[in-house]
């Protein structure tokens, strides 16, 4: 039996008509019936009874059918499948983010995304960066936004940015009036601070000390939002990544540059085991359009 075959059996089944199937497949009248004829051969069955000039199903046509119109479904399913792989890349997205990209910066990319790409399903995980990594590493999430002391062992990955780190103090704060913060600025002022294994803690922990400071943290957090709302507090003052601060300066947050640069770097991940669909290139093109906008500039460097 042959596609063929099967289709003239399933167009006369579902039109009741050699002629009207000889219609629709565009062929003539006895070469639907000679195909019948040879599926009827190849299965070992009669498809139809020959009753006064009409096709009438036996029972086996019958249980057959059942099974070719399931087929047939199936492939439409499939067509409608290709047809969204072709212009909406999978039809769906997964994306985990470190928590600093997961407050502004990525929502505002989807949002724009979706514009474009209306149909797509996406999931959006906020996580550590540990946990984006593993989730991509996995295969569970197409795309990933962690910061730098993740492994990068086994991923493929990109920079997707370099962000200064600003300083964040509520009002009162002694050091508000300071226009630039520099580290002997901060000397005997209680900071709140990234976890220890931070890649951007240890950079700023570095700098402090190499201008004969050392940093007095009296909280810890793993989150920059975090750190906002301790400093919108009145806890003290910490070093925060830019993308993390809106809704808090609205609030009464005070932010400052803080000079040497300092900066908290992200990175992109991917599966190593899988090109890129189109879907996520260009959800990644405007993950980087987004990045170009946002206060105080990402330069991926």
């Amino acid at each position: 039996m042959n596609f063929r075959q099967l289709e003239a059996f399933r167009t006369v089944m579902t039109t009741g008509s050699t002629v009207r199937a000889a219609e629709l497949m565009q062929i003539s009248q006895p070469a639907v019936s000679r195909l019948i004829s040879e599926l009827e051969a190849g299965t070992g069955f009669s498809l139809f009874d020959r009753i006064r000039g009409r096709l009438v199903p036996t029972p086996e046509g019958q249980m057959f059918f059942r099974e070719v119109d399931a087929s047939f479904r199936g492939m439409d399913h499939l067509r409608s499948a290709a047809a969204s792989i072709r212009d909406y890349g999978s039809g769906s997205l997964k994306v985990a983010s470190l928590a600093a990209l997961g407050v502004d910066l990525v929502p505002n990319a989807i949002n724009t995304f979706l514009l474009a790409h209306p149909r797509t399903k996406i999931t959006l995980q906020v996580l550590a960066s540990t946990n984006v990594r593993n989730l991509v590493v996995d295969g569970q999430f197409d795309v990933g936004l962690a910061a730098d002391e993740v492994d990068l062992s086994g991923l493929d990955s990109q920079i997707f940015g370099n962000f200064p780190a600003v300083c964040a103090m509520p009002r009162n704060h002694p050091l508000a009036f300071t226009q630039v913060i520099r580290p002997l600025d901060l000397q005997g002022h209680p900071l709140i601070g990234l976890a220890p294994e931070d890649r951007a803690r240890r950079r700023i922990d570095t700098v402090l000390r190499a201008e004969g400071v050392e940093p007095d943290y009296i909280v810890e957090t793993p989150s920059s939002s975090t750190i906002c709302a301790l400093a919108l507090a009145g806890v003290g003052l910490g070093f925060v990544n830019p993308l993390t601060v809106q809704g808090f300066v609205e609030r009464g947050l005070i932010l400052k540059p803080f000079e040497p640069r300092v900066d908290f770097r992200c990175y992109l991940l991917f599966r190593p085991d899988a090109q890129k669909a189109r879907l996520v290139r260009s959800f990644v093109a405007v993950l980087l359009e987004q990045r170009n906008r946002a206060s105080y500039g990402s330069a991926a460097h």
